[in-house]
């Protein structure tokens, strides 16, 4: 469900809900929100469910038992290939084939379950005694999924099949990655389970073929580290030279020993700031004091000249990129030079 939610803004979704259900109470419950979960359940009938007799545009029936993986990709996440039909588009439309890294965590995909899916399918590599033939990060979600799949083994186990834990932060997804495997402009492709894929947004370069799909794919993928790899029906080769395939993976909706909070970093803020004062060198690059707008008049919206029209996908990260743009993030005439950058 949270994948769903993250993801349905990424194909132009306003909004995605889902209605009260007990996945959600479990949740609650293991995250120490039990009041909450209780709150809820009260009201859970009358506002957090279909109203009797709604009425929807369209209705959608999805057969989950018949839905095959997909990999989307690349430049888009909105460009979707079966599986079974990734090889043949990939090879008709000259996309690198050889899996340079795959990535999976940050914001998306990054639960506990997540983690522990990835977990079962390294685990089925060691057995073979293979490792990922493709650079392989992991970014846990949050500090909590971070400490809790550390404590349960889960970390090592995807480190044993030659994965780097990367820290709990947006990290490569946003372009916090120094990449230094390939020149800027070299074509190379790159699979993750993060929530975009557009031109330059995971290492700044035009040329990476980014493409997007589940940790479960992720994982299976940088096992062959070929594009064209189909774990479904396609086999890998065992370190004693024999051929296997890859079980289903499996995982933990929650953690059987409860969450790990982990690192408690919360700096309270002072209660008295009235003495304190902020420095900032008016020559830095990365840092600017805002100085108050002046009081709006009501009157600067009108005749306004039109700067820019724009035809097409235009998307966030079009409009404001960000990557080598972060370290601007705190000056505001400098962040305001990537306007529209990605698009133009």
């Amino acid at each position: 469900m949270g994948t769903i939610c993250n993801m349905g803004a990424e194909i132009g979704a306003t909004t995605s809900v889902f209605p009260y259900n007990e996945r959600m109470i479990e949740y609650l419950k293991a995250t120490k929100r039990e009041d909450i979960a209780n709150l809820a359940n009260q009201y859970k009938n009358e506002l957090l469910t279909a109203d009797d007799g709604a009425k929807y545009d369209r209705i959608i029936d999805i057969s989950l038992s018949e839905l095959e993986p997909h990999v989307n990709g690349p430049f888009t996440p909105d460009l979707a290939h079966p599986i079974h039909r990734l090889a043949k588009e990939a090879e008709k439309n000259n996309w690198p084939l050889d899996i340079r890294v795959g990535l999976i965590g940050s914001c998306t995909n990054s639960s506990y379950e997540d983690m522990t899916r990835a977990a079962s399918i390294a685990q089925q590599a060691i057995d073979k005694g293979i490792k990922a033939k493709s650079t392989f990060t992991v970014t846990p979600g949050s500090e909590q999924v971070r400490a809790t799949i550390e404590r349960d083994g889960i970390a090592e186990k995807l480190r044993r099949m030659g994965g780097i834990v990367l820290a709990n932060a947006c990290g490569p997804c946003i372009g916090q990655w120094d990449r230094k495997d390939i020149k800027m402009g070299e074509k190379n492709t790159i699979i993750s389970s993060y929530n975009r894929n557009f031109v330059g947004r995971n290492d700044a370069n035009p040329g990476t073929h980014a493409f997007v799909t589940s940790p479960d794919l992720v994982t299976a993928m940088v096992l062959s580290g070929d594009l064209r790899f189909n774990p479904l029906t396609d086999s890998l080769t065992a370190a004693d030279g024999s051929k296997f395939k890859l079980q289903p993976p499996t995982g933990d909706n929650l953690p059987s020993k409860g969450f790990d909070p982990g690192v408690d970093t919360y700096q309270e803020p002072p209660k008295d700031i009235s003495s304190l004062k902020v420095d900032v060198d008016p020559k830095s690059n990365r840092l600017q004091l805002l100085e108050p707008f002046e009081p709006w008049d009501g009157k600067d919206f009108i005749d306004l000249p039109i700067l820019i029209k724009i035809k097409g996908k235009c998307t966030t990260d079009h409009i404001s990129a960000a990557g080598p743009w972060l370290k601007y993030r705190g000056h505001l005439d400098n962040i305001s030079n990537n306007m529209f950058i990605a698009y133009v």
